[in-house]
């Protein structure tokens, strides 16, 4: 929060919800902080409903039990529908284009400077991997970026916490996260690259802190 300024007062900070325990928790943890600050700024909780639904009509609701997880800690959902995407161009990257776009229109309409991600530190290692593999190009998120020349930025307030802190955190608090419908789920370039790096991960633990460490470290003298 201090290393990049990601909040400050007055600010208006769109909180994009997915549903999933990552999302969850962040929408918690703006709210906590709130109320330890010594500033002021303003929440709008939203989540895009894709559509995904169960199989069958016993399966829970996704953005009902979304909302119910929220308002144990008194925080409101917005929810909107996801605009159409062509079923024959539907893919993981064109999706989440979409999507993002979509939020960049909500928070003009809500008057939000800031969009928070529920993005953490395994999912930036995961994302420098992905573009070392198939975008050719050494890169990854950052936990603050500053778009529209300053009029918007994206914030990453669990980039530094590790997923299984944030499944701990999720489960001190006794959130449950929806379950991941989307058809391509267990199935993408992302889900093969977190079974690499896992693997490497269980045959020494200081990996994972020793790639993350990189990422701050580049030796731009030793790069083509």
């Amino acid at each position: 929060m201090q290393t990049y300024s990601m909040l400050s007062h007055g600010d208006c900070v769109l909180v994009a919800v997915s549903g999933g325990v990552d999302s969850l928790v962040l929408a918690w943890l703006l709210q906590m902080w709130l109320q330890k600050v010594p500033i002021s700024y303003t929440l709008r909780v939203v989540h895009i409903d894709m559509g995904f639904r169960g199989p069958g009509n016993d399966e829970p609701d996704p953005v009902a039990w979304i909302r119910s997880q929220l308002q144990r800690f008194g925080i409101p959902l917005l929810v909107k529908k996801a605009r159409e995407l062509d079923e024959a161009e539907r893919s993981c990257f064109l999706c989440a284009r979409q999507r993002r776009h979509q939020l960049f229109d909500l928070a003009r309409e809500y008057g939000c400077n800031k969009i928070a991600f529920g993005h953490h530190k395994d999912d930036l290692i995961e994302t420098l991997f992905l573009n070392m593999l198939y975008s050719g190009n050494l890169s990854t998120m950052v936990p603050r970026q500053d778009l529209f020349e300053g009029r918007l930025a994206l914030i990453l307030p669990l980039a530094y916490i590790e997923k299984d802190e944030v499944q701990e955190l999720a489960k001190n608090l006794g959130l449950v996260p929806v379950d991941n419908l989307c058809p391509l789920a267990g199935s993408t370039r992302r889900d093969q690259v977190r079974k690499v790096l896992q693997t490497l991960y269980d045959q020494d633990p200081g990996v994972k802190a020793s790639i993350f460490a990189s990422m701050a470290n580049v030796r731009e003298g030793y790069l083509l």
